[in-house]
């Protein structure tokens, strides 16, 4: 209602007078209420990292990625800083160690885990992108500033380190450091160099690329991108996108049923992403008290069902080497993904005519079936043209293989 992203609160509403943020903040929370004074309120107390895990796991997903320190600098586990003392999970709030245990519980489950760390903080780290160069009042930033001349060094630096040594992060999904400072600048050139030569797991862990305003789209383990934007991602470097079920990332009391995307819109887009060449990570946002919403709890399960019949035409695929995707009307579109020998066509609905597909060479030995469906499917293909006709299958809606998207595996 007020930001883009709820978890901007700080930023973006409770002093933000031109959008009503600021009437709203002191309306229910009082003039003198400062956002430091939410740390008490966030209790999880209904936390269960075992339960969380095991809904990953049924979802599909294959890694998880918590936000171990965002923008407002407040930790989620117990860092040595001395600049985090009483503002981290341990000290204030649900008094424990919340990255590690969902780091086990995840483990438990056979996923990997990753975690996502800000290298900005708003009460310290100046930008360009604000005519007053923060993004919080002056005499905030007065009040709990970090020295400049330590926040690096002293903080930023250590508590990267101290996240790869205790947890040893699959994926550590940097943010905020391509603004406005490279990674020379920020010193994390240094910082990686220790984690690929140093870390526990310096074999396995994986990096994005947003450690400086150099990195985005050129150096990384793999590229970062949001809410669709697409820029420097593609076929020839791991790529990732990451949206909320909503348009929010933290949990946003103002969504309604109509701003989350239905099961359909988000099976549609992890399968475009997928015939792009990328990995979708799937935000859910969680309340304070450790749940995660029962509206987001239904898209994972519901993409999990997906994936449970359809699962081989996303995991260890490739994007087809001709054009990804083919549009046939405003309601069915075919994308493609491919392994060796065989190619996925993934329908976005169930097409009610033959559907073509070019550039098929000709073979005795292709054979074509839809996934879950154990029936025959009839096909020709065109010795000029290369094209390939397929005809849906004749059942019953009862005898669908799933919903949202059917996919025919054309091997050859």
């Amino acid at each position: 209602k007020y930001a883009s992203y709820a978890e901007w609160y700080y930023a973006r509403v409770m002093f933000n007078e031109e959008n009503g943020g600021k009437q709203f903040h002191q309306k229910n929370y009082g003039k003198n209420f400062d956002y430091h004074d939410f740390a008490p309120m966030f209790k999880a107390e209904l936390f269960d990292p075992a339960w969380w895990a095991k809904l990953f796991a049924r979802s599909g997903a294959k890694y998880v990625v918590l936000t171990s320190k965002h923008h407002d600098g407040y930790c989620l586990w117990p860092t040595r800083s001395p600049y985090s003392k009483g503002w981290n999970s341990m000290d204030t709030g649900p008094k424990r160690d919340l990255v590690g245990e969902l780091t086990e519980a995840v483990r438990a489950e056979g996923l990997r885990m990753g975690l996502y760390y800000s290298i900005i903080e708003w009460e310290s780290i100046p930008t360009k992108r604000t005519e007053s160069g923060y993004f919080i009042p002056a005499d905030i930033v007065k009040k709990r500033q970090i020295p400049p001349d330590k926040y690096i060094d002293q903080h930023m630096i250590p508590q990267l380190k101290e996240l790869a040594l205790n947890y040893q992060p699959s994926v550590i999904f940097s943010d905020a450091g391509e603004w406005d400072r490279t990674a020379a600048e920020w010193k994390t050139l240094d910082y990686l160099a220790w984690l690929y030569n140093n870390a526990p797991n310096k074999h396995e862990v994986v990096v994005n690329d947003r450690f400086g305003s150099d990195m985005p789209g050129a150096h990384g383990d793999y590229f970062s991108s949001e809410y669709q934007d697409t820029e420097a991602v593609g076929a020839h470097h791991p790529w990732e996108e990451s949206r909320g079920i909503g348009g929010s990332y933290g949990f946003n009391r103002a969504e309604s049923i109509d701003d989350y995307n239905t099961s359909t819109e988000l099976i549609h887009e992890l399968v475009d992403i997928v015939a792009r060449g990328g990995n979708l990570l799937l935000n859910v946002g969680p309340t304070s008290d450790g749940r995660i919403p029962v509206i987001m709890q239904e898209r994972l399960l519901d993409i999990g069902a997906w994936l449970e019949v359809n699962g081989e035409a996303i995991f260890a695929t490739s994007p087809r080497k001709k054009s990804h995707r083919k549009t046939i009307n405003d309601d069915l579109a075919i994308l493609f993904t491919t392994k060796p020998n065989t190619i996925y066509a993934i329908c976005t609905s169930w097409p009610g005519s033959v559907i073509e597909i070019p550039d098929i060479t000709p073979s005795s030995t292709i054979r074509i079936t839809m996934l879950g469906l154990d029936q025959a499917i009839e096909w020709t293909i065109d010795p000029q043209t290369h094209i390939l006709s397929i005809e849906p299958p004749a059942i019953s809606p009862a005898q669908a293989p799933c919903s949202h998207a059917y996919v025919f595996k054309i091997t050859m």
